[in-house]
């Protein structure tokens, strides 16, 4: 079942709820949170507190990417702010492994992610652990960016890897889900669409989420 994840990073922040809100209705069923520090990508942008806050107006997961250094050492406020997935880079890790095994004892669901440029060969041996791979198609670090081609090719090796290794995690993207990409993205395999600027950009998050989600489920024949 393919699911869309609004991306709050393209939402009004002086009214987050509402726009949550908004964005639940339009058949959004995870949260999408960007976390990023300004070290490991060129941007800076929230944290736990929002967390914290988001959890107290929504009933829907919410689901952490942590795009910064030494994610280790925040795993545990996301935890205690009230996040259920969390996934980290495979390029921030030094030891992976752990990450994932920090994240999941602290009863949330891990999940890793690879920029354009790591091929998802790297990912075999932590597949077992994960409950999702966010595959970025585009380079992290800001909303509005154009979909990179290459990456329906990871999204099509995952898929296979998933049925060689017997596994069930899901496949997210995150980067240019749009009209124009989504039909694509789904044909080749993923089922969790996070959208940012497709379904906040144009100030109507319900209308067009609901229009992104309806598109995605007419590509995938469901």
């Amino acid at each position: 079942m393919v699911e869309l994840l609004p991306s709050i990073l393209s939402a009004d922040f002086a009214h987050l709820a509402d726009q949550v809100a908004a964005a639940e209705r339009g058949g959004g069923t995870v949260i999408h949170v960007d976390v990023m520090d300004g070290h490991f990508v060129p941007n800076i942008t929230i944290g736990p507190p929002v967390v914290k806050c988001l959890r107290k107006v929504t009933k829907l997961p919410l689901d952490c990417h942590l795009m910064i250094e030494n994610p280790d050492e925040f795993i545990p406020a996301f935890a205690e702010a009230g996040a259920d997935w969390v996934s980290v880079h495979y390029e921030a890790c030094r030891h992976l492994h752990r990450s994932l095994e920090l994240i999941a004892g602290h009863g949330m669901k891990p999940g890793v992610v690879v920029n354009p440029a790591t091929s998802v060969e790297l990912l075999h041996e932590i597949l077992p652990m994960v409950h999702h791979v966010l595959v970025m198609s585009v380079n992290p670090g800001f909303g509005g960016q154009k979909f990179i081609e290459f990456s329906l090719d990871k999204i099509r090796r995952l898929v296979q890897l998933r049925q060689e290794l017997g596994l069930a995690f899901r496949i997210e993207v995150d980067g240019g889900v749009a009209h124009d990409t989504v039909a694509r993205i789904v044909q080749a395999g993923a089922d969790l669409l996070v959208a940012g600027n497709a379904v906040f950009g144009a100030g109507q998050p319900e209308a067009d989420a609901r229009a992104l989600l309806a598109a995605a489920r007419e590509a995938a024949g469901e």
